[in-house]
């Protein structure tokens, strides 16, 4: 059963039209829907998961927040980063004539492979990026064991 998506309508009709009225190179153009309710909990901040066999180090791209208004926080496996992207300060909205940056509250959740010690989690905000150091649970840490001859 397909489960009906009003926003995927809007993009569809909206490439429709673009097409209609001849700008292919825009309706061929991804539109992004980072700010919109419901979906900027799954497309903001953008990051990059890897770990080293002892953590996991989250990275999260997120130029222009204020680190004041950031919360990370870990539970069991799950890693959240939530906080707000101020818009145009000062600006009345009559003087804009572009308006590309998005801005708004956003909350991004992303799940670890395994259980994680949350009392070692460490975050660092430098030049737009949020690097988030997550280490693993002892109980998921690989475990050598020696082999005994007899």
């Amino acid at each position: 059963m397909a489960v009906y998506d009003p926003l995927r309508e809007v993009e569809r009709l909206r490439r429709d039209l673009e097409r209609a009225f001849g700008d292919e190179a825009a309706a061929r153009r991804a539109w992004r829907l980072a700010f919109l309710p419901g979906r900027a909990a799954r497309q903001y901040p953008l990051v990059n998961l890897y770990d080293d066999g002892e953590r996991f180090t989250v990275e999260a791209l997120a130029p222009g927040v204020d680190p004041a208004h950031l919360d990370v926080t870990v539970m069991r496996n799950t890693l959240t980063i939530a906080g707000e992207k101020p818009g145009p300060v000062g600006v009345p909205a009559e003087r804009i004539h572009r308006n590309e940056r998005a801005a708004g509250r956003f909350v991004r959740t992303v799940e670890l492979p395994t259980e994680v010690d949350a009392d070692g989690v460490s975050a660092e905000y430098r030049n737009g990026l949020l690097r988030v150091s997550v280490p693993r649970a002892e109980s998921a840490k690989p475990r050598r064991v020696a082999v005994q001859v007899s």
